[in-house]
C-alpha cells in the first residue's frame, strides 16, 4: 500500500488528507483495525521513534503514551513497586510483562493528559499489555506486532472503531526530510543523533559521582524530548518520565510544568491520596479528576459539601500546602533533562523542589556558571551534553 486515505486532516474543515510515500515505495505501517486520523499518526511515528530508540539505548521493552505530538509518558519495562502497582490501577492484573510494565508506567505518570493517547510499543503487544490498555480511554496504537489473542482485545475496544497499526521494525527513512508550511517545502537532515552513555561525560559540577541508574534516566529524558515539542524539559525517575513540559516559549515555564508534573506523580504515592474513600463505581477518569482537584488549588471544587458525597463514602481532611511540602522533600534523585540550556539558574531552583538531583543540558549560555553554581549549592551533578534537540 503506497498511501492511506484519511477522513480529514487536523480539523474536520481540512480535507482531503493522506498520508503517501512520494517515492512510491510502500508505507512502512499496515493498518489491522479501525482508521488511524491524521493527527494519530503524527503520534504514532513519532512515539514510535522513540520507543524504539528507548529500547536501544537501555535494552529493555519501551512504551510511550501521546497527545498531541507530544509524550504524555515515556518508560521503560522496570518492575513496578507495589505502590506503582496502586496509583496505576493495575493491582488486579496480576504479575506483569516487561512490555506491561513499560506501559503502565509510561499511560500511568501523568494520567490526566493521557487521556484518549495514542500508543507506541517497542516490541509485540502481549495479552497481558493489551488487557492493561483495554480498561484505558486511548486513540489507537503503535507496535511491530501483535499476539493474537492481544489483537483480538484490542479490536474490541471502541466498539470496533479501535486504530490498531503494526510497523515495520526494519523500516529505515530517508536522510532527508521535508515538509510544507505555507505552501513553501522545508527540507533538513533528519535528527538521527544516537543517544548514549557517551554523552553525559562532561560533568561540570563539583558532584561528579554520576551513577548507572541516574545515566539511564539521563538517556531516556534526552531521548524522550528528542520528539517533544520544543521548548522541552523531562524529568525522569525509576525508568520513566514523571514529568515532561512541552511547547513553552519560556525556559523556566518548562521546567515549572514539568516540574508541577512531577510533583503531582510524587504526591499520588502519599498516604493523603492511597487512602481516599472512593465510592464503589467511581470511573478511573472521574478517579484522576479528582485527585488531580484534591491536590491541586481548587480542592474545595471535590471537598465542598454537595460534591464529595458524589464521589467519597466520607469527607477527606484538606490536604494543606505544609503537608504536600513535606512529602515532596521525600522526593529524591531524579533526573532532568532539558532540550536547549538553562539560561538562568532559576531553573535549577525550581528543579531541586521536585527532587532533582542529576541535570543534562546542553550548555553555552552566558550565564553557564551561574547555572552551574546553582547545582553546586544543591550539591547536584549537572552534565553539559553540547547537543540541542529542539523538535517542531
Amino acid at each position: 500500500m503506497n498511501e492511506l486515505s484519511l477522513k480529514y486532516g487536523c480539523n474536520p474543515n481540512q480535507k482531503p488528507s493522506r498520508v503517501y510515500m512520494a517515492d512510491g515505495s510502500e508505507l512502512p505501517i499496515e493498518v489491522l483495525n479501525g482508521r488511524p486520523g491524521y493527527i494519530n499518526l503524527l503520534d504514532a511515528f513519532n512515539g514510535w521513534q522513540l520507543v524504539k530508540e528507548l529500547k536501544v539505548a537501555t535494552g529493555l521493552p519501551a512504551a510511550a503514551s501521546f497527545k498531541h505530538v507530544s509524550p504524555a509518558g515515556a518508560a521503560v519495562g522496570l518492575p513496578l513497586s507495589d505502590i506503582e502497582k496502586k496509583i496505576y490501577w493495575v493491582e488486579k492484573f496480576g504479575e506483569l510483562t516487561p512490555l506491561a510494565c513499560a506501559y503502565a508506567r509510561a499511560r500511568g505518570a501523568d494520567r490526566m493528559s493521557s487521556f484518549g493517547d495514542f500508543i507506541s510499543l517497542s516490541d509485540v503487544c502481549d495479552k497481558k499489555t493489551a488487557e492493561l490498555i483495554k480498561g484505558e480511554v486511548s486513540d489507537g496504537i503503535i507496535a511491530p506486532g501483535y499476539e493474537e489473542e492481544a489483537l483480538e482485545i484490542l479490536c474490541k475496544k471502541k466498539k470496533g472503531a479501535y486504530a490498531v497499526i503494526k510497523i515495520d521494525e526494519k523500516y529505515k527513512p530517508d536522510a532527508t526530510e521535508t515538509k510544507q508550511v505555507f505552501g513553501v517545502t522545508f527540507e533538513q537532515g533528519r535528527n538521527d543523533l544516537k543517544i548514549d552513555d557517551g554523552l553525559f561525560k562532561n560533568i561540570v559540577t563539583e558532584n561528579k559521582n554520576l551513577p548507572e541508574s541516574a545515566l539511564t534516566d539521563l538517556m531516556i529524558s534526552m531521548i524522550t524530548l528528542k520528539y517533544t515539542q520544543s521548548n522541552s524539559v523531562c524529568y525522569v525517575k525509576n525508568g520513566q518520565a514523571i514529568g515532561v513540559g512541552a511547547g513553552q516559549q519560556s525556559r523556566i515555564h518548562c521546567t515549572r510544568l514539568a516540574g508541577s508534573k512531577a510533583d503531582n506523580w510524587f504526591l499520588r504515592q502519599s498516604p493523603q491520596v492511597l487512602e481516599l474513600p472512593f465510592k464503589e463505581g467511581i470511573g478511573k477518569p472521574d478517579r484522576d479528576n479528582a485527585i488531580d482537584l484534591y491536590m491541586g488549588e481548587d480542592y474545595m471544587d471535590v471537598l465542598e459539601d454537595g460534591k464529595w458525597q458524589n464521589i467519597f463514602t466520607k469527607r477527606p481532611d484538606v490536604f494543606t500546602a505544609e503537608e504536600k511540602r513535606a512529602w515532596l522533600d521525600k522526593n529524591t534523585d531524579v533526573a532532568l533533562g532539558s532540550d536547549a540550556f538553562f539560561p538562568f539558574g532559576d531553573n535549577i531552583e525550581r528543579a531541586f523542589k521536585s527532587g532533582v538531583k542529576y541535570v543534562a543540558q546542553p550548555g553555552g549560555s552566558v550565564r553557564d556558571d551561574n547555572v552551574i553554581q546553582a547545582c553546586d549549592r544543591h550539591d547536584m551533578v549537572m552534565c553539559f551534553t553540547g547537543i540541542r534537540l529542539f523538535h517542531h
